[in-house]
Order: structure tokens, then sequence, then C-alpha cells
């Protein structure tokens, strides 16, 4: 039982530490019917619906057979390195990070292997990892902590625009310049064929594709969030009840943690002013420090609570991603990929990894310094 709990600890410990801040928090702010009021439910349940409708894509083979047609037409190193990288940037935009190098990573290691590159896999992984954090960061359903901060927010889509896309457009401007350093030479047999579902059934995919609509409808408050809700349970309770299992709980208890620890800050008077007084005018900063400690995500969940500059915020946790490999809690799926595939070298990709990410990190700051001043 103690080992479980280990094991448990490890593999979710920012979901174990915001319990523990929630029962905490619960000490000083008994419970009472002002808890209710503490989660965003709107959020709460894109995400829910989100989560299934990838898992519905994934269980197809959508993504998979996508980047197995793109990447049969890269003729060299550098241009299926390319594909695989840009494949992630625009696909975190739709299916979120994490999911994107959920389905990705393991792809690339398994073709660098057919094509006897294996060598070159790390550099390739790492930016597809950036690629995954960046591109994300360029829709209000790339991540969470977009997904929360819009609706929390209530942001335009010109507010939501300003505060992300020039660092999206540079970042992808980063990435193309960083894979010149992949030579060019040709490749063969780059899209192994095993487990390659023989037909796509349009059939099955249209409902995903209907809830994915309507879902961006809720996003952009257009339909209520309880009718998509609604929509998703019948639809997937239809077509394949295990989806459901897909779906990242641990997550949603998390972001429910926060919202009640943050909650229960805001209602002690002496510890609202502190913090207020702490991030009000530093939100950049507070942001990117933040998430390099905590993730980007619970970063987002803990400051919104203390300022009224949600498009800051927005930008500094999206920013905040790089940098350590715990700022954005989708790089530690490629780090443990890429360790279980090549144990030797783990330490390596750690050090390279911090380094392209401080690099990018520093280039976006003085971005967003320029931007501000």
């Amino acid at each position: 039982m103690l080992n479980r709990l280990k094991s448990f600890f490890r593999r979710e410990t920012v979901f174990c530490v915001s319990a523990v801040l929630a029962v905490l928090s619960m000490l000083l702010v008994p419970p009472d019917s002002g808890y209710l009021g503490y989660p965003d439910y709107r959020t709460l349940a894109l995400l829910f619906c989100l989560m299934s409708i990838v898992a519905g894509f994934r269980s197809l083979g959508v993504f998979e057979r996508m980047g197995r047609s793109l990447i049969r037409r890269a003729s060299s190193l550098r241009s299926l390195s390319g594909v695989l990288v840009l494949l992630c940037f625009f696909c975190s935009m739709v299916i979120t990070n994490d999911v994107t190098l959920l389905t990705f990573v393991p792809f690339t290691l398994l073709v660098f292997q057919m094509i006897g590159q294996e060598d070159r896999v790390m550099f390739v992984v790492i930016l597809e990892t950036l690629a995954a954090n960046l591109g994300s960061m360029a829709t209000p359903i790339g991540n969470p902590q977009n997904l929360y901060l819009f609706s929390a927010a209530q942001m335009t889509a010109g507010q939501f625009a300003r505060a992300v896309l020039p660092y999206a457009a540079v970042s992808l401007a980063l990435l193309l310049a960083a894979l010149l350093l992949q030579p060019a030479v040709p490749v063969q047999d780059t899209a192994p064929e095993d487990g390659t579902p023989a037909a796509l059934s349009w059939r099955k995919l249209l409902p995903y594709l209907a809830l994915l609509v309507l879902c961006l409808l809720v996003v952009f408050r257009l339909l209520p969030y309880g009718a998509a809700l609604a929509a998703v349970l019948l639809v997937i309770l239809v077509m394949d009840r295990r989806l459901f299992r897909s779906v990242d709980y641990v997550l949603l208890l998390t972001f429910l943690c926060f919202f009640v620890f943050i909650g229960n800050l805001k209602r002690i008077p002496e510890v609202n002013s502190l913090l207020r007084a702490l991030v009000e005018g530093h939100e950049l900063w507070a942001g990117i420090l933040g998430s390099q400690v905590i993730s980007n995500v619970p970063a987002a969940i803990l400051l919104s609570g203390f300022t009224e500059d949600f498009a800051a915020l927005l930008t500094a946790v999206n920013l905040g991603g790089l940098g350590t490999l715990i700022a954005s809690l989708a790089s530690l799926i490629s780090y443990k990929f890429f360790a279980a595939a090549y144990p030797r070298r783990k330490g390596r990709y750690f050090w390279r990894f911090t380094l392209w990410n401080l690099l990018f990190l520093a280039i976006l700051i003085g971005e967003a310094l320029l931007l501000i001043m």
C-alpha cells in the first residue's frame, strides 16, 4: 500500500499538492455554502468534453493516420523532422499539447529507429515538445490554462489573439530556424505500416467532429456548456463508453482543489491583500516564475485570483511553460517516453531540453518586454 501511495504521488504530484493546499485552507475557512461558488463549472465541463472527444479521435487512429500520411512525403531528415515538429505545433492548437505529445512522440521514436537515425531523435523530441507547448498557446482550447483564463476572464477573440498570437508567430520562426540544424540527408522507410487501420470510418468520425463544433460554440459563448456536456455524454454512451476511461479525472480534481484553495485565500483579507500586491502589475514575471515551480496550469489558476489583467497573465503562463521540465506538465510526457526508450541518455536529454527551453524563453521574454514598452 505504501509503495502504491509513493507511486501515485510521483505520478500525480501536482494533484497531491493541490489537495493538501485545499485541505489546509479549509481549516482556515470552514466549508459553507460559499464553496459552491468557487469552481468555474464551465471550464470543468469543457475540459471533460474535449478530453472525451480527443479520446474518440485517437480511438479511430485519426492523428496517427494524419502523421503517417504527411511523413511519407518527407524526402530528407530535415524535412521529416520539420513535418513532425510542425505536426506538434499545429495539432496542439486543437487537441492540446499533452495529447499531441502522447500521440506523436512514440511515433517519432519508432520512425527514427526505422531509418537508423536514433542519434538525432533527441533533438527532434525536444523540438516537438517546444512546438506542442508553444503552438497550444494560439487557441483557447490548446491547453487547460488558456481554456480556463479565456472562460474566467470572458475574453473576446481579439483580446485573446493580442495576448498570444505575436508570441506564437515568433515561436514558429524560432522552430523553423532550429530545424535548419538538422542535416538534409535522404531517408527511407519513414512510415512503418504495422498497426495502421485499414480504413477510416467516417460514420464513426462525424459524431466526434460534430461534438467538437459544439464545444467550440461553447468556448465562444454561443451555446451554454450544459448542452454540449449533455450531447457529449449521450454520444459517447452510444458510440463507445470505454472512452470515459481516457478522461484525465485527476486533472479535473486538480482544478477543483485549486478552486477551493484560491477561493478560501480570497476570503482571508490579509492574505488576499498581500497576494494581490505581489501579483498586480507584475503578472508577466509572476506567471513565468510561478510556472517554473508549480507548472503553468496551477500557476494560472492560482494567480488569476489576485489580478484583473488576465491578458498579461495569459501571456505569462504560456511563456512560463518553457524553462524547467515541470514548467509544463506536458513536457514530462516526452521525457518519460524518451527515458524509457533510451535510459542511458535521459540525463543528456534533461540538460539539452533545459538549455533549448531557456533559449526560447529568453527570446520570448525579450519580445514581451518590447511589446510592453
